[in-house]
């Protein structure tokens, strides 16, 4: 799977699942000041990259992840 493949899918699923306007999906935008994902929102996102991309992220690993630029580099390197 291409970075752009990764991109467009964690776009659609976000638009789709979190109702996030497309606009606001930039590598630059803060997860939870820009996107305004929260605590619970991270639950599902695991298990929407479980079935998407087929890992299971650690939370640990996700707390670090701040950006999502730093998101889409993050599944890349796991899948």
């Amino acid at each position: 799977m291409t970075k752009q493949e990764i991109i467009d899918k964690v776009n659609a699923l976000l638009v789709e699942e979190f109702e996030i306007e497309e606009e606001l999906l930039t590598p630059e935008a803060q997860l939870k000041q820009d996107l305004e994902i929260d605590s619970l929102d991270f639950v599902d996102i695991v298990v929407l990259i479980d079935r998407e991309f087929g890992f299971k992220p650690q939370a640990a690993e996700l707390k670090t992840v701040k950006t999502l630029g730093a998101f889409y580099d993050y599944i890349e390197a796991h899948i």
